[in-house]
């Protein structure tokens, strides 16, 4: 089954608050934490990975904190997840090392890859705006409508 860490949850978690933040002010890991009754400790980690991957600014200082460093449509799940698990693996020989004893015979390794390429491409297609909407972004809901046709008569 295909897991997110508790680590990547807190990332996607902090991510969203920031994003649905209507002012421009930093917030602090202290802010975050308590906000989702988070260890700040552990928030703060998650926060100082996201900074060193790019996708978070850190501001110190009294009125530091943290902000996003991209727009909310530059910023993929995949590249939240990625910046505190690591690529995403969804079998033991998934990263190339071949250290399974099956690996040379493995009928089922190349399809399992393929799958988890599609994965990361699903997580790369979906955004922090979409995230942090009520409604995802580039969905539409389309009305039903159904009609009543005349009836036909009936065969003889």
């Amino acid at each position: 089954m295909l897991r997110l860490s508790k680590k990547a949850d807190y990332a996607l978690m902090a991510m969203k608050h920031l994003a649905i933040r209507t002012d421009a002010a930093s917030a602090s890991a202290r802010e975050i934490a308590e906000q989702y009754d988070i260890p700040i400790e552990l928030m703060a980690k998650v926060l100082q990975q996201l900074a060193r991957r790019g996708l978070l600014t850190s501001h110190q200082g009294t009125r530091g904190g943290y902000q996003l460093s991209k727009a909310t449509t530059a910023i993929s799940v995949a590249d939240i997840i990625q910046a505190i698990d690591g690529p995403l693996t969804v079998t033991a020989c998934s990263t190339d090392d071949e250290q399974c004893g099956q690996f040379a015979k493995c009928n089922v390794r190349d399809p399992l890859w393929r799958i988890k390429d599609r994965i990361v491409a699903a997580l790369a297609m979906c955004s922090l705006a979409e995230i942090a909407s009520d409604t995802p972004v580039g969905e539409t809901v389309m009305p039903l409508s159904l009609s009543r046709s005349t009836p036909r008569p009936a065969a003889r």
